[in-house]
């Protein structure tokens, strides 16, 4: 069983950064591809980006490459997702899931709202 909780998330204005972190508890993280996805409002969740168990490979959405990198800790058990650049597209709540590409387990969301 692996729980998730985001935080991080915020208001910030467009061209600002964030970074939102997920720590997770589970004596499996670190075999966890890991990763994060995005519901904006009216809209499907979306998926933003992952990240592998070592760290040395990630994917992203076209929508957010160059912009954001993920990025994790397994000594802490935590992955992270830098945001820079936002803009009001950016808007949504993110959720950290695991194991990609088929998540079982999905925290509770953190609100980023990115002000124009």
């Amino acid at each position: 069983q692996v729980q998730l909780v985001e935080s991080g998330g915020g208001l910030v204005q467009a061209g600002g950064s964030l970074r939102l972190s997920c720590a997770a508890s589970g004596r499996t993280f670190s075999r966890y591809t890991m990763g994060w996805f995005r519901q904006a409002p009216g809209k499907e969740r979306e998926f933003v980006a992952a990240i592998g168990w070592s760290g040395g490979n990630t994917y992203y959405a076209d929508s957010v490459k160059g912009r954001f990198t993920i990025s994790r800790d397994n000594a802490k058990n935590t992955v992270y997702l830098e945001m820079n650049s936002l803009k009001s597209e950016d808007t949504a709540v993110y959720y950290c899931a695991a194991p990609i590409p088929n998540p079982q387990y999905w925290g509770q969301g953190t609100q980023v709202t990115v002000s124009s």
